[in-house]
């Protein structure tokens, strides 16, 4: 339970600090689908050259990932990476869309959650994440979405273990979320918007928000529109202060929740990283099951 509590009151916190986050910056349904299946295993960045080149060929829709050869569709999303994959999940969902629900993403998305959620991860390079991606930003979905963001700051506050399933993770944050928060612990976060880092010659940005977007203002309910903002959030603050190498922890609006500051764990190189954070479990760089080169279909990176 004392877990529960202190993730509202991450919550509660990082709104108080942020506010809305327009999450996710996209213009259709459609957009939000193909987005979590390129940021698969690439930066947000990336993902956007991807989306402006499908733009421009005009085929950013059912019908024009339909009706695109397969090697056209390669080459205009080649710039978010393992494009022959990519390009093959998006033809797979295509025809699984005209097979099961007639091309209608209304009616696929109107599905009850649990059933839309099954059929998604029985499809070829959907995992986990990128369907509650597609549940939760696409079809306003109540579901939280997991990610490698969120495991890393809640590792750090010792609300998990390194091993703890997906599922347990997203249960345990969906259970937080409707339950009323403790007593918020004020950060007092400095007002600049540009903020001294912890290393030489270095500055911090406080996090941009998103331009409102088709998608972001989409009508959705309160319960689902808290498990956007928090994702988004916990988003935020991985990429500015909770970094993987880099933990900012004194500049975090979260810091008054940490308890034991330790310095992170040099990897074996011996680089040594700056900041503090709770204790940094090693970890190998490749899982034990995964093949070299292999895209892995449970580590999407969402737009950042």
């Amino acid at each position: 339970m004392a877990n529960r509590t202190e993730i509202r009151s991450f919550f509660e916190t990082l709104s108080a600090v942020w506010g809305t986050q327009n999450w996710w910056p996209a213009d259709s349904p459609f957009e939000v689908i193909v987005g979590a299946i390129l940021t698969q295993n690439t930066a947000w960045i990336n993902v956007e050259l991807a989306l402006a080149n499908l733009r421009r060929a005009r085929v950013l829709s059912l019908e024009g990932i339909r009706r695109t050869p397969l090697s056209d569709l390669e080459s205009l999303i080649r710039p978010a990476g393992f494009f022959r994959q990519k390009s093959a999940r998006l033809k797979s969902f295509v025809s699984w869309l005209d097979l099961t629900y007639q091309g209608s993403l209304d009616k696929m998305l109107s599905t009850p959650t649990a059933r839309l959620r099954t059929e998604l991860l029985a499809l070829n390079g959907i995992g986990p994440e990128t369907a509650d991606s597609i549940l939760l930003y696409a079809g306003q979905h109540e579901i939280f979405v997991v990610d490698a963001y969120t495991r890393r700051i809640f590792e750090r506050h010792r609300l998990i273990k390194p091993d703890a399933k997906y599922d347990s993770i997203r249960e345990m944050v969906e259970s937080a979320l409707q339950q009323p928060a403790s007593p918020i612990v004020k950060s007092a976060l400095p007002s600049p918007v540009v903020e001294p880092g912890p290393g030489p010659a270095e500055e911090v940005l406080r996090p941009v928000v998103h331009s409102p977007t088709k998608m972001s203002k989409s009508p959705r309910s309160n319960l689902a529109q808290t498990y956007n903002e928090f994702h988004a959030l916990l988003v935020q603050v991985a990429k500015h202060y909770c970094q993987s190498r880099v933990a900012r922890c004194e500049l975090c609006p979260l810091r008054g929740y940490l308890n034991d500051p330790v310095q992170i764990q040099a990897s074996s190189r011996n680089r040594r990283y700056q900041g503090t954070a709770s204790a940094v479990p090693t970890r190998s760089r490749q899982k034990k099951n995964s093949v070299p080169g292999r895209l892995n279909p449970r580590s999407p990176r969402h737009p950042k």
